[in-house]
């Protein structure tokens, strides 16, 4: 283990200065065991279930929870945000149903791409000038930034459990730099919420439990991200025509009217995926789909996956004059295109002709779900007649 040689207080002018230079919005240092809530409130968490199929976090509890227990060296963490604000309101597209609602993270290049490079251009020149050792870690890394930064002072776990911050609203990415350096750490933010229930109504799916607890299970953002089969029924209406991640709870809170956008031009929004037709994505194969999504966060979904949500968006839309591309998709390689394309075709058809396409398409399916999903889709046919 390399020990810092620099006076504490230099390194951390040194720092400040070196955060802005690479793009950073924010910066500010804690100490790795600054969060004793945070071992409790994940155990809750995990306990309750609530992190539905991410088996990883489970797996990586204890790492995530003690910062020294990932590295024992560790003297100093140093949490960086990256502003990522969007130029509109993300809010009014989810009106336009016959377009498809990304989230603002992912409009364009993968944030761990961009963020990641920029911590190791900072980390490398501290570890230069102090001779102490660093470990960047961004987002997929055991490491819970969130409380983390609130710590560090950078801002605060609103009741949606995401940071806040009152110079820069919700929309920041966070990373961190651990290091052996000794660097005196910054007072922690407070909670700033008071009354303020505007992100806990909002949701969709009612995925919050309790102030400052979330059933990822029932998050949008889970639900059309990490979770990899058949969305649950119960989900697919309140998704509307959000494709990738859900912005609900983060652009209506009101800290946000001190919010800026972005001005990292990677992750500034792509034209064609701010508003992008769901008759194009419809049409995606594999390749078209890893084409068009190449360096994109919404690339490691795969296509399949995204189609599904694609479909429910289209299920939901209202437009006939999506059943060619639905029904083409009834044909997909893939069980779970096939199956969500039963339930958007049952919602854009009359009674009459979905029925004839079951007696049509059903004899070549073998698939016990998406049988499943002919026979629900069905049902649901006959009771809304009586």
């Amino acid at each position: 283990m390399r020990a810092a040689r620099a006076h504490p207080e230099r390194l951390r002018a040194f720092i400040e200065k070196e955060a802005r230079a690479a793009g950073f919005d924010a910066v500010a240092v804690t100490a790795p065991d600054a969060t004793p809530m945070a071992s409790a409130r994940l155990a809750h968490f995990l306990r309750e279930g609530r992190h539905g199929s991410m088996a990883w976090m489970e797996e990586t509890a204890m790492r995530r929870a003690r910062p020294r227990t990932l590295w024992p060296e560790v003297r100093s963490v140093i949490m960086l945000g990256m502003n990522y604000g969007p130029e509109e309101d993300p809010l009014p597209l989810l009106e336009r149903k016959d377009r498809a609602a990304i989230s603002v993270y992912a409009q364009n290049r993968d944030y761990h791409d961009v963020v990641k490079g920029r911590l190791k251009e900072i980390a490398g020149k501290l570890a230069a000038r102090c001779h102490a050792d660093v470990k960047v870690f961004v987002d997929t890394a055991p490491v819970m930034e969130k409380p983390l930064a609130e710590a560090a002072g950078l801002g605060w776990q609103g009741k949606h459990t995401n940071l806040v911050s009152r110079e820069l609203g919700s929309w920041l990415f966070l990373g961190s730099i651990f290091t052996t350096a000794e660097i005196p750490p910054d007072a922690p933010e407070r909670d700033h919420c008071g009354s303020c229930r505007a992100c806990l109504d909002i949701c969709p799916t009612d995925a919050f439990p309790a102030p400052y607890q979330l059933d990822a299970r029932r998050c949008i953002s889970y639900l059309t991200i990490e979770h990899k089969g058949p969305i649950p029924r119960e989900f697919r209406e309140k998704m509307g025509n959000r494709i990738y991640g859900c912005d609900d709870c983060l652009a209506v809170c009101p800290w946000n009217k001190f919010a800026r956008t972005a001005s990292e031009a990677k992750l500034k929004a792509r034209d064609d995926l701010k508003a992008p037709r769901l008759e194009g994505l419809l049409e995606l194969d594999d390749a078209a789909f890893r084409a068009f999504f190449s360096g994109s966060p919404i690339k490691r979904i795969g296509r399949d996956r995204f189609i599904r949500n694609v479909l429910i968006a289209a299920g939901n839309s209202g437009d006939a004059g999506l059943v060619p591309a639905c029904e083409r998709l009834l044909r997909d390689d893939s069980p779970l295109v096939r199956g969500v394309a039963v339930w958007a075709l049952s919602r854009l058809m009359d009674r009459q002709a979905f029925v004839a396409l079951t007696r049509q398409e059903q004899a070549d399916e073998t698939d016990g779900e998406v049988m499943a999903e002919w026979a629900d889709a069905l049902a649901q046919k006959r009771e809304a007649i009586h």
